[in-house]
């Protein structure tokens, strides 16, 4: 999906309340100011990020006869795009072979789908992808993955539900090891039914992975679900805090009226967003680009 078509839900928020408020309050730069501000806290920009923009509008300097709206989004545009820079996918994705990529979140958010449409990219692209099955814990789960490693033709490593995901996580890298893959991707639990700490699991994967292969996992991957907007910050810092994330998936993010989440993430998280759901298609997970965001959620 196109990104502009992909995003026309999530700026909406956003593009509507900027139309609004010049409408409501002509040259009143204060009432502007104060509108903007409150429009992108509706759009989920968070407290901080929407400061920041506010600001970056109050520093805009309108030609006489210039047309403000128009400054005002390119001035929002530019400073976008500079609290975005560094996101997209890891550039060093596959210089090491195999190229771990560990995905983590909470159940619900996208995890298993994200891990197909990455396997199927991956494949597309020639890349040798292997699929491990760490999320023993959570009742057919190894069955959703099994179903979207057979659409992007790439071979699944389980084993019996409730076994140590640790051990899945092992034998899954050294499968990939000895067939030569180009990348490995590995599901976890969002959360564990038994008395075992689910952060405390997810570090003794990394402390396993890193015995097969010193320097895996090469990606951690959180896998977020943009229409849970802020409320799903509290949880994306426990998981940074104990697996050390290093990237973060978006999934669901055409089906927000609230990209303002976006810059939440970026500011509050200090994480690149590596990829972004824009679609339910196996082709709907996109690098994620700054610019096409930029100018698809103010138009």
């Amino acid at each position: 999906m196109p990104w502009a078509s992909g995003l026309s839900r999530a700026g909406r928020s956003l593009r509507d309340g900027i139309s609004r408020l010049f409408a409501a309050a002509g040259p009143d730069r204060d009432a502007i100011l104060e509108g903007l501000e409150t429009a992108l806290l509706e759009a989920d920009a968070g407290p901080d990020t929407a400061a920041d923009l506010v600001e970056t509008v109050r520093n805009v300097r309108i030609p006489e006869g210039g047309d403000e709206a128009a400054a005002v989004r390119l001035a929002l545009k530019e400073r976008i795009r500079g609290l975005l820079a560094g996101c997209g996918p890891d550039p060093s994705a596959f210089l090491e072979k195999p190229w771990v990529v560990l995905v983590v979140g909470v159940n619900g958010t996208g995890k298993t789908t994200t891990i197909g449409k990455l396997a199927h990219r991956f494949s597309a692209a020639g890349k040798k992808t292997v699929i491990g099955a760490a999320d023993t814990f959570r009742a057919a789960a190894n069955e959703q993955l099994a179903a979207w490693a057979g659409r992007a033709g790439v071979p699944v490593i389980s084993q019996k539900p409730g076994a140590d995901p640790a051990s899945v996580a092992f034998d899954a890298l050294d499968h990939a090891v000895r067939q030569s893959a180009d990348a490995l991707l590995i599901d976890t639990a969002g959360r564990l039914q038994t008395k075992v700490n689910l952060m405390e699991e997810l570090r003794k994967i990394r402390r396993v992975l890193s015995k097969r292969v010193p320097s895996a996992p090469h990606e951690t991957l959180l896998v977020m679900d943009a229409t849970t907007g802020q409320n799903g910050l509290a949880q994306a810092r426990q998981f940074t805090e104990a697996a050390g994330v290093t990237g973060v998936a978006l999934t669901k993010l055409d089906g927000t009226a609230r990209g303002g989440v976006v810059l939440a993430i970026r500011r509050t998280l200090g994480l690149p967003i590596r990829w972004a759901g824009l679609g339910e298609g196996i082709d709907d997970l996109q690098p994620f680009d700054a610019e096409a965001f930029a100018e698809g959620i103010l138009g």
